[in-house]
């Protein structure tokens, strides 16, 4: 039988009116709405989404809130910062106080020792060192003296008189070819086959030139160790000098002072001779050096100055340990590239050793 388009338009829409009533009613009613993915999962809303407006207006207010904790936060940090360096300052200022009281007595006692020697005729004062040239007076010679103050490591060395031991060259010719500020005459020396070795025990950078040999007669070994510490004595062994861990030293004879006191003099050295020119080397409590070289027309004891007048100078100028170098001839002083005393030879004689200063 057939069925015409219109009547089953009618028959669809009086079947379906029931379903499209129920869901009306469901919508006007404000009941939920359960929608069934794909996937089985249930969706369920009863509340309306938020506008974009509300959104926005919540985020500013996060941000209002966050900028208003970094600026406290900058604030709390500045006044910290402000702090610190308020603190600092105020300790770097404790601090140079008390540098600078710490300073006053080695002030006060560098001043003390100085007026002893008078006032300086020259002065070199560098970062390495500082170095006071002064021209002594007294009754029998004409002597001059050095004080330095060791302010570095290299400051000092010893040199030997050329590359090879044996070689000589003057305090003048190895002030000239090492650079040096300040430069004196160190250990004694003998001769043999037209060569010029120095005595006994000779170190030159904590190394032995020609070994190790025990003291004997009246030698003693003088130098400086790894602190810029004068040392000296006589050493029966090896361990006993390494001990004190010497940088640079010669030998010569005798010890003039120990701790202040005057040593005693070997009868020999007493007499032969009696008068001549003297070098010697000897330190402060606070570890400066004192340089004293003295004048003599000759070596035959006839000018220049006795150990026992030397003993006496050095006491009254306050050193503490001093030492005979070799002398007569060999004395030789030279400051900033000038030669300050009179060679009794006439000119300078070469040497195998030389103590050396820099600036």
């Amino acid at each position: 039988m057939n069925i015409t388009a219109k009547t089953l338009n009618r028959t669809a829409l009086l079947a379906l009116s029931p379903f499209v009533g129920i869901l009306i009613w469901l919508i006007a009613s404000g009941m939920a709405v359960q929608l069934s993915g794909l996937d089985g999962a249930e969706f369920a809303s009863s509340e309306p989404l938020a506008r974009p407006e509300a959104l926005l207006s919540e985020a500013y207010g996060g941000l209002d809130a966050a900028r208003e904790t970094a600026i406290g936060t900058g604030e709390s940090i500045k006044k910290q910062l402000d702090l610190y360096n308020r603190t600092n300052a105020e300790m770097t200022a404790i601090s140079k106080l008390a540098a600078t009281q710490a300073a006053r007595p080695l002030a006060i006692y560098d001043a003390k020792i100085t007026s002893k020697l008078g006032k300086p005729s020259a002065t070199i004062d560098t970062d390495k060192l500082r170095a006071q040239l002064f021209y002594l007076s007294n009754d029998s010679f004409k002597s001059y003296a050095v004080k330095i103050k060791l302010k570095s490591g290299d400051a000092m060395k010893m040199v030997l008189g050329g590359s090879e031991i044996g070689q000589a060259q003057t305090t003048m010719q190895a002030v000239q070819s090492h650079k040096a500020a300040v430069g004196v005459n160190a250990g004694g020396f003998a001769d043999g086959g037209g060569k010029r070795y120095p005595l006994s025990n000779t170190i030159v950078d904590g190394k032995y030139v020609t070994g190790f040999e025990a003291s004997y007669s009246d030698l003693f070994f003088v130098g400086m160790n790894d602190k810029n510490k004068l040392i000296g004595g006589k050493f029966a062994s090896k361990d006993k000098l390494d001990a004190l861990k010497p940088k640079y030293g010669a030998s010569f004879v005798p010890v003039l002072l120990r701790g202040g006191a005057a040593q005693s003099i070997p009868l020999k050295w007493q007499v032969s001779p009696r008068r001549a020119p003297r070098t010697v080397i000897a330190n402060y409590k606070d570890d400066q050096l004192l340089i004293l070289v003295t004048d003599g027309y000759n070596e035959a004891g006839s000018s220049g100055a006795t150990l026992g007048e030397l003993q006496d100078l050095l006491k009254g100028y306050g050193a503490i340990d001093a030492y005979n170098l070799d002398g007569g001839g060999s004395s030789s002083l030279v400051f900033n590239g000038k030669l300050i005393n009179k060679p009794s030879d006439g000119s300078l004689r070469k040497l195998p050793t030389h103590f050396l200063f820099f600036k």
